[in-house]
């Protein structure tokens, strides 16, 4: 670890192997994996389709570049029009990338309409990424911190808050355009009042501005739907995807439809690596695997069950505040600081992670079965007793 840069608090294990939803660390110890690499491994880990299919297109080709056409990219691409409902696609490396290709096109949007300052309005307790624009972007404090001078052309309002968001429409004429999660994730799993989006996407089409929705968490199946967007009845202009999209294969995408898809033209936004047939072979598979196993509904149900399970085992715990969540985003507020919960559940082999200070997130793999499931939230539930009450 010593030539490694410091920048992560790594905790102490090493995993050398995976199968479904289970880790094997260098000891031969076993692990409930509940956090699926951060909403990544949809699939769980080493899925035999995906294998292969990564497997076949690195033994026939791994990469070119975008300076020639990729036939993997182009189905790719359809793939994701077909279930999204959006008109074209940008393929990058990260979910920050991702976002990065939508702030550039609302700004080159709003400098093609003759705005010399485009802004965009962001929320509170958002996290878009850790580039300078994308944790400019963001509403918290920790990822700016020691990076200033942050960016300009970003105003923040409060998270559901359409009140103040109404308010800068009122106030701020350069405004073009909207970056919102649908579900906040790092910000502590925050789930909007019902139709949110819909008020949204109604302020945005009464200002001329563009509706991003950065789905880098929630997208691919993770809320039960393809796209947590779906669960209401809206359309944006831009949807960002990286995290479940390759099923642990780095692929983003950035997603645009009506006038936000023809803003792009060659020369205004490139990646070297962005969307190569390996990528895309992988997160081919990976929609494929998803709409093949009936996951959505699957991952509705289980959702479903792992918040009604621990709302039973956790009723009338004092310090816990709220459990929330759509499909397989699930969070856990409790009334204090909770960080030491992630170690505590690694001694008794089970992943999780603590956002937002207080709330402990459940990110489990699309495939994770109900006895597995069962397992994560009694282990979770013994684990925030035994913490609220010493």
């Amino acid at each position: 670890m010593s030539n490694l840069m410091n920048t992560y608090s790594r905790l102490s294990v090493t995993f050398v192997k995976g199968e479904g939803v289970w880790l094997w660390d260098n000891h031969g110890e076993r692990y409930l994996d509940a956090l699926a690499g951060v909403a990544v491994c949809g699939l769980g880990h080493c899925h035999p389709r995906l294998t292969k299919a990564i497997c076949e297109q690195a033994g026939t080709l791994i990469h070119t570049s975008n300076l020639y056409n990729i036939e993997k990219q182009e189905r790719l691409a359809d793939r994701l029009i077909e279930i999204s409902g959006m008109d074209n696609a940008f393929f990058c490396n990260s979910g920050a990338e991702a976002n990065e290709a939508a702030i550039k096109l609302a700004r080159l949007y709003g400098h093609n309409q003759g705005i010399s300052l485009p802004t965009i309005v962001v929320m509170e307790r958002s996290f878009h990424g850790r580039t300078m624009a994308t944790l400019t972007a963001s509403g918290n404090r920790k990822v700016q911190a020691g990076f200033e001078p942050l960016l300009s052309g970003f105003v923040r309002v409060p998270y559901n808050s359409m009140e103040a968001i109404t308010q800068v429409a009122a106030n701020n004429k350069d405004v073009v355009a909207v970056l919102v999660e649908p579900f906040q994730g790092e910000g502590g799993v925050n789930i909007p009042e019902a139709h949110y989006l819909q008020k949204l996407r109604d302020l945005c089409d009464q200002n001329g501005w563009l509706l991003m929705l950065d789905e880098v968490q929630s997208g691919i199946g993770r809320s039960g739907e393809w796209f947590a967007f779906q669960h209401s009845d809206i359309m944006p202009d831009v949807i960002t995807l990286a995290k479940g999209l390759g099923g642990g294969v780095p692929i983003g995408a950035c997603l645009a439809r009506s006038t936000a898809a023809e803003v792009f033209k060659p020369g205004n936004h490139a990646s070297t690596f962005g969307g190569n047939p390996l990528a895309c072979a992988a997160a081919i598979e990976t929609l494929n695997v998803i709409a093949d196993a009936n996951l959505l509904d699957h991952v509705t149900e289980l959702g479903s069950f792992m918040r009604d399970r621990l709302k039973r085992q956790l009723a009338d715990v004092a310090g816990v505040v709220h459990i929330r969540g759509q499909g397989l985003i699930i969070g856990i507020e409790l009334s204090v600081s909770c960080g030491e919960l992630v170690q505590k559940a690694l001694e008794k082999k089970l992943l999780i992670n603590v956002t937002s200070d207080k709330v402990v997130r459940l990110l489990p793999a699309l495939v994770m079965q109900q006895n597995e499931a069962e397992q994560v939230v009694d282990i979770t539930c013994l684990l925030i007793k035994e913490f609220l009450n010493n």
